[in-house]
């Protein structure tokens, strides 16, 4: 029998990607959950938007779902006391993987945003992971500035397009190059195609990283 794995998602285009992700797995069946509202709020940091998610999730462990999946690096921050939720399921953090890619490579690097509102909090995660695992990571953060409006309003081809462009300006320099955001994977593996070089971004390992945390369900 399929186990179910409920997605909080801050955007409805962050669903293909997952989609695409999980197309060959048989034992796991998607269910997506998206509200943008929480992106229009983030920025005020207040306690209600953190109790916002938390009912969110709440509601989700109610549709009998095996574990769950948030893809948004900002519901992910205001998560960030590890709330104890009834009934216990296991809640994989997208930017985990991600994170544990950024701290096994050496040299420097630059992580991409879109939505200047993700930085502090995706930058202040990662820096604390490193700090879990023993690790030291030398990062910088740049926002592709003007560009996150494009995908809130459905202009996907034309925020891909500004990815690679930044993307291609960007591997003039030496560091590594991550994408942070989910949203900037397609335009990253676009770039992957015409360059020689890898970008690290949040679907590379996600589907092990998900299984190993629904081990005891699946």
């Amino acid at each position: 029998m399929k186990k179910k794995l409920g997605c909080l998602h801050a955007h409805h285009s962050n669903i293909e990607y997952i989609e695409l992700a999980f197309r060959s797995d048989e034992d796991i069946e998607l269910v997506h959950f998206v509200d943008p509202g929480v992106l229009q709020h983030v920025s005020k940091c207040s306690d209600d938007v953190a109790r916002k998610v938390k009912e969110q999730i709440e509601w989700i462990i109610s549709c009998d779902v095996d574990a769950i999946l948030i893809t948004c690096t900002n519901y992910i921050a205001l998560l960030e006391n590890e709330v104890v939720f009834n009934p216990p399921i296991p809640i994989i953090k997208i930017d985990e993987p991600f994170f544990e890619s950024i701290c096994s490579a050496q040299q420097p690097q630059t992580i991409l945003f879109t939505n200047p509102a993700t930085v502090e909090g995706t930058m202040a995660r990662l820096h604390q992971y490193a700090k879990q695992h023993g690790k030291s990571v030398n990062v910088v953060a740049e926002v592709i500035e003007g560009t996150f409006d494009l995908i809130m309003q459905g202009k996907k081809e034309a925020y891909n397009d500004a990815v690679l462009r930044a993307l291609h300006t960007l591997s003039a320099e030496q560091n590594l190059i991550s994408v942070a955001q989910l949203s900037m994977v397609h335009a990253a593996q676009q770039f992957e195609e015409q360059t020689t070089r890898t970008i690290i971004h949040p679907l590379g390992a996600i589907v092990e990283h998900v299984k190993k945390n629904m081990a005891g369900t699946l």
